[in-house]
């Protein structure tokens, strides 16, 4: 996009993202979301993701978030665990390694720089 915008997050239509299996830890947990801006050289991107409940494991990009709804406890290898839910922003650095409790769908609005 070229131009300024608004997006009202919780209607938001997203896209399926699977997950490999290799990240499923328990359930049946199914990730959907939308690139809703990206730089031109690709390394900043802004977007809508959302999770349903399960746990999962990822390694995170640079990545500020704020949880729009739902609720989650992420836990950072080596470093502190994190319990999100609606109104709170977080903060993932580039290389943590995280395992997410996903205890209710979780939603939320991203910015990562790559």
């Amino acid at each position: 996009m070229t131009h300024s915008f608004v997006v009202h997050i919780p209607d938001a239509e997203l896209e399926a993202e699977p997950l490999g299996p290799e990240q499923i830890v328990s359930g049946t947990p199914e990730v959907t979301g939308k690139v809703v801006w990206e730089s031109p050289d690709g390394k900043r991107i802004r977007g809508i993701w959302q999770i349903t409940p399960g746990v999962v494991t990822d390694t995170e990009a640079d990545e500020l978030f704020v949880v729009i709804s739902g609720s989650a406890t992420v836990e950072v290898e080596g470093g502190p665990t994190l319990k999100v839910g609606p109104g709170d922003m977080a903060v993932l650095r580039e290389g943590d390694r995280t395992t997410w409790t996903v205890h209710e769908t979780l939603r939320k609005a991203y910015s990562i720089n790559l």
